[in-house]
């Protein structure tokens, strides 16, 4: 029996019917509301500390950390994770000797002489997180052969998890803390309410005593010969008149104030200073630029008069006082602005840099810590792409100005995010893009990228657009035929293969980068997909498509799975839209689009939806596939690709309004979207282990751009062009 989502009387029918620009409206909304546009976190990170692999594991190499340490001996690391529900968490764990690992107390894992004998043994990890924090505690023991052992996540491209330090001195930092070496397993193990005052960690939470004893900007970039750096904070005045203020204290060098980009003072020479201000109500930038001289740099602040305090200029968790640090920069090069700095890189004449804090090698690094929002990934692009598309439609531009804002934080933090990688082995933000490697990385958000670029300008997308063309042109796995296919990296499927998700990762952005450019290569390369994909998946008696061609079986799977045809369709509605009338392979590909067309309309449901496996009615009715039937049904009608239009007009009726009565809930929730899938030869793998999600990101932006496709095929037949 066909699962049923919800009541009738939950549905969004039962307060808009199947009236498409409310149900739009509704959907929109909701992602907004639970996917606020917040920033990315900022985090202080200790560069002493245990960096990351490639992988995004973490590395604790701990005979290169103690070259000293002695067979028998131990060291402990230690983290905490912040979970918002009760969840099991799965990582991969290697071995470099041997380890025991604790969560919240207890043992999860023990290595044994398999693991602890060859480091390269693959070993997964289930953690049981609960709700709230999860303290996590390694015990490695050093032997002949090493100490210490690699933690990453599951999957670092959807998941790249971090972890934070545990201890109240640090709360806030990135990143696990350890012991000095061992000579005795403890008799208690850290946890909630540990603190760091009997033990010694590392790395190094404050300087010692000669670091102490010079200034901030001197402990932090040395002596500043022919250089200078900036240290940046924020006044609060707390008066609503314009008031006076002075600004004293003691300069090591050189130093010249700025409030609010603007020119205060020159101090020309060390010595005692003061500088007269007037600041108004609220909060103003204080940029304090700071030029070596006699081996020192700097300056020390005296207390600031009643009225007027020091604020924080950005919230970066687990920094200790007011003061961002960044530089050096050469004589000659201005100073950054310093509000807009956070968002990318610094740019210097050495290549870059980024701001720090004022303790030991201790770094500002942002990290996404969102569910959605400033990510960047594929499912998001194809919600963002209906996210996009309905503000157009609708005249939202609060939902345009989301879209934007959500794409250009990714696109800002490109190049940071490449220097990122280098400092410290993996990078906190776009990790999709910092790991480029795959069609998923890059096609499908790109593509929005580009649409939006369309329309209004985003720092840093033009270089990212040429960096995807490069990538899919050039650098994608290639068949013989020119065949966009998948060598085995980050998963484990053992063999190359096609898979007809891949049309949609390629196509769309070929298409919006033959639109950018003008190249007809971008073209011809997309035209070229479909005519090779369809002689490997193609299924002719049935006319639709298998999902996968596995090159090691040498078959494709015969298993037609809903939202892999769809995105099929939905690929070839992009092409065919853009295509010119005159190419050559035109009416090959409007064929095959009928041919499809045909295949996928016989398989309609009785409630107008279609199954998450289309030859399986006892497989559930599946959102997304449905959604994109949709909205190539309602795209060969309008543009005239279908000739035989009222048969499909009645399937799109039929279908939009079934998923307004099952799929769709009165507050905008979306039901019924296939989670993200591997491959099967089974059908069981696509009929019972594949489930549905709530609120999935394969499927929300394709329920908007279906119903985007059925307004605008409305006004079209109303308008009587058909």
């Amino acid at each position: 029996m066909t699962e049923r989502y919800i009541d009738i009387n939950e549905s969004i029918f039962t307060k808009c019917g199947d009236r498409v620009s409310e149900i739009l409206a509704t959907v929109a909304d909701r992602y907004v509301g639970n996917n606020p546009a917040h920033p990315m976190a900022y985090r202080a990170f200790c560069a002493n500390g245990i960096r990351k692999n490639h992988d995004y594991s973490y590395d604790f190499n701990f005979v290169k950390r103690f070259p000293e340490l002695q067979n028998g001996q131990i060291v402990y690391a230690w983290s905490q994770y912040w979970s918002d529900v009760d969840t099991p968490l799965n990582f991969i764990l290697h071995c470099y000797g041997p380890l025991m690992l604790y969560a919240n107390g207890k043992l999860i894992y023990k290595a044994n002489i398999a693991d602890e004998l060859n480091p390269k043994r693959r070993t997964v990890v289930t953690i049981p997180m609960h709700k709230g924090w999860n303290h996590l505690v390694f015990q490695f023991t050093k032997t002949e052969a090493g100490s210490g052992g690699s933690l990453g996540p599951g999957s670092y491209k959807s998941n790249p998890v971090h972890f934070l330090a545990p201890s109240p001195e640090r709360f806030g930092h990135e990143g696990w803390i350890y012991s000095a070496p061992q000579d005795h397993v403890w008799s208690e193990l850290p946890g909630e309410g540990s603190t760091e005052a009997d033990r010694v960690w590392y790395p190094e939470l404050v300087w010692n005593d000669d670091e102490k004893a010079r200034t901030s900007v001197a402990r932090i970039f040395g002596e500043l010969n022919g250089r200078y750096a900036i240290a940046w904070t924020k006044l609060r005045s707390f008066s609503p008149e314009l008031r006076k203020v002075e600004l004293s204290g003691h300069a090591e060098g050189s130093i010249v104030i700025y409030v609010d980009g603007e020119l205060q003072a020159r101090i020309d020479q060390a010595g005692a200073f003061r500088a007269n201000l007037q600041l108004a109500y609220g909060e103003h930038n204080l940029v304090i630029q700071c030029f070596g001289a006699n081996g020192s740099a700097g300056f020390r602040l005296d207390k600031m008069s009643a009225g007027v305090q020091l604020v924080k200029p950005y919230p970066v968790h687990g920094a200790k006082d007011e003061w961002l640090y960044v530089g050096p920069f050469a004589l000659e090069e201005a100073i950054p602005d310093v509000e807009d700095s956070l968002l990318a890189l610094v740019e210097t004449q050495e290549g870059g840099t980024f701001w720090r804090l004022d303790q030991p090698n201790t770094w500002v690094r942002p990290f996404t810590e969102n569910a959605l929002f400033g990510k960047w990934n594929y499912p998001l692009g194809v919600t963002l792409y209906g996210m996009l598309q309905t503000g157009k439609l609708l005249g939202r531009d609060d939902l345009l100005q989301y879209v934007y804002k959500h794409i250009e934080t990714c696109t800002r933090l490109y190049t940071y995010a490449n220097w990122d990688k280098v400092q410290y082995g993996a990078s906190g933000v776009l990790n999709t893009l910092a790991t480029l490697d795959s069609l998923d990385d890059c096609g499908s958000f790109g593509a929005t990228m580009l649409l939006a670029l369309q329309n209004q300008q985003l720092q840093g997308a033009e270089r990212i657009a040429d960096v995807i063309a490069d990538y899919i042109s050039n650098r994608q796995d290639r068949l013989p035929d020119g065949s966009l296919y998948r060598k085995p990296k980050h998963v484990d499927f053992p063999n190359a293969t096609l898979w007809c998700d891949d049309l949609y990762m390629s196509v769309p952005y070929l298409c919006r980068c033959y639109q950018r450019t003008g190249e007809i290569s971008y073209l011809e390369d997309a035209a070229n997909q479909f005519i090779q994909f369809k002689k490997k998946l193609y299924i002719p008696e049935l006319q639709i498509m298998s999902h996968v061609y596995d090159f090691g079986i040498d078959k494709p799977t015969k298993i037609a799975w809903g939202r892999g045809n769809g995105w099929v369709i939905f690929s070839l509605s992009e092409l065919l839209a853009v295509l010119p009338e005159s190419h050559e392979q035109r009416d090959e590909l409007l064929q095959f689009f009928n041919e499809l067309s045909e295949g996928y309309l016989r398989l309609q449901g009785e409630n107008g939806l279609w199954h998450q496996v289309l030859t399986e009615p006892a497989s559930y009715e599946e959102t997304s596939c449905t959604s994109m039937f949709l909205y190539a049904y309602a795209r060969g009608v309008r543009y005239g690709w279908i000739t035989d239009t009222e048969k499909y007009i009645a399937a799109i009726h039929k279908g939009w309004n079934g998923m307004a009565r099952i799929s769709i809930d009165k507050f905008g929730n979306v039901y019924g979207v296939c989670r993200g899938s591997g491959y099967s030869y089974s059908v069981g793998y696509y009929k019972d282990d594949l489930s549905w999600l709530l609120n999935d990101t394969h499927g929300i932006g394709i329920v908007l751009l279906a119903g985007i496709e059925v307004l605008q095929l409305e006004s079209h037949l109303v308008a009587g062009k058909v």
